[in-house]
């Protein structure tokens, strides 16, 4: 889609990306293309200007995107179910740990779908960097959920530093890392840069990658069997080992879910997808315009789940199930979450709520483009396996195709 077709922001948006777009020019008139790597990070994330640093509506009806939390209570009354078998077991003191909560959508349904299920948390952590996003996702909760538990709720600006036990969720999150750009050019890997023009516009910019860069290529092809042709554009994320350290690192008993938009390796980088994954939202539009209004749009990138399962192994997760979503919430119960939602329902309500798991489940919606990966660590003293872990999970499990 071309940026014309696009909504125009209104004259406060504009100044905004401006401002961000000024910042970013003088950054790259003084010291040269940005990594693109870097572009992404600062579009998305510095402090005050970056699209989820600023106070635009990011979720929902009127903001640019909808995730499987925003539509309503289904995703995470399923996700609760499946794991609520897991926090009982661990025991007393376990933890829930949200990485990037959003509205707070996920975490209200999941905290009251728990409490129904005798599965509290001690603590229901949110690791929340954006202070706009936090403000948002306190009033939430502080609005719609009961004291009690709302007096769970604990904000946080790092991952835990000291050992704890529990549940780590993460729904469309490593879509949003910065990712590395490259291309091969007679062989030679190059990345992507972020320049000016004569016309002080940016523009793509590619030079030979650094050794770091240029080996995690090589490894992608070795893993492939196969080089990349030359032309061939894509992306990949060599900080994700070092990422999923750093927000898994410290736990030392229970299960990580990992909930997002992708592919096993070999689809990823099929040799027919020839220009990667990378895009943008706004206004629930998808285009590929990365340079539109800096600040005001998403930029996202599918997950190469077999880099996230190599990267949950280097941390010390042992690979329990991967899944598409709707195999996910099926194993999880929606049936019984959906008759349970459905209890005094109007038309209307009934209607909206046939929408949210038509949306959630099938196939050409959510339901396979949606990847849930779930990871497990120290678990073997207790009564896991079977007990668990869904009996449907583990028979649906696709880990033969990363």
């Amino acid at each position: 889609m071309h940026t014309l077709d696009l909504p125009a922001p209104d004259a406060d948006a504009l100044a905004h990306s401006a401002h961000l777009a000024a910042v970013l020019r003088e950054r790259i008139a003084a010291h040269g293309p940005l990594p693109f790597s870097a572009y992404m990070e600062r579009v998305l994330y510095a402090p005050g200007l970056g699209y989820y640093s600023a106070g635009s509506r990011k979720f929902g009806a009127h903001g640019d995107f909808v995730t499987s939390a925003e539509l309503g209570p289904v995703f995470a009354r399923c996700v609760a179910a499946a794991l609520a078998p897991a926090l009982r077991g661990l025991g007393h003191g376990a933890d829930w740990l949200e990485l990037g909560g959003g509205s707070g959508a996920f975490a209200e349904h999941a905290l009251l779908a728990l409490a129904s299920r005798d599965a509290l948390p001690a603590c229901y952590r949110l690791l929340e960097p954006s202070a706009e996003l936090r403000a948002r996702q306190q009033a939430r909760l502080r609005a719609r959920l009961p004291d009690a538990l709302f007096a769970r709720v604990q904000w946080i600006d790092r991952p835990p530093e000291t050992p704890w036990h529990g549940v780590l969720f993460a729904n469309e999150v490593i879509d949003a890392l910065p990712v590395t750009r490259f291309t091969l050019r007679g062989g030679e890997v190059f990345e992507e840069y972020v320049a000016l023009d004569g016309e002080d516009r940016f523009v793509r910019q590619d030079r030979p990658a650094d050794a770091l860069v240029a080996g995690a290529v090589r490894h992608l092809e070795h893993r492939l069997g196969r080089p990349f042709d030359d032309g061939y554009r894509s992306e990949l994320l060599p900080q994700l080992p070092y990422w999923m350290q750093a927000v898994a690192g410290t736990l030392q008993q229970g299960l990580a879910l990992f909930v997002d938009y992708g592919y096993p390796r070999a689809e990823y980088y099929h040799p027919q997808r020839r220009n990667g994954t990378l895009r943008a939202f706004y206004r629930h539009r998808v285009h590929e315009d990365v340079f539109f209004h800096p600040g005001l749009q998403d930029l996202t990138a599918s997950v190469d789940f077999s880099a996230l399962a190599e990267a949950g192994a280097a941390a010390g997760l042992e690979l329990a199930a991967y899944v598409p979503q709707g195999r996910f919430l099926q194993a999880a119960g929606v049936a019984a979450v959906h008759a349970e939602a459905a209890q005094g329902l109007d038309a209307a309500g009934l209607y909206a709520l046939a929408q949210e798991i038509k949306r959630l489940m099938l196939p050409e919606a959510m339901g396979e483009r949606f990847q849930a990966m779930l990871f497990a660590r120290g678990m073997a003293a207790a009564p896991l396996p079977a007990e668990l872990l869904l009996a449907e999970l583990l028979l649906a499990d696709r880990r033969a195709r990363l």
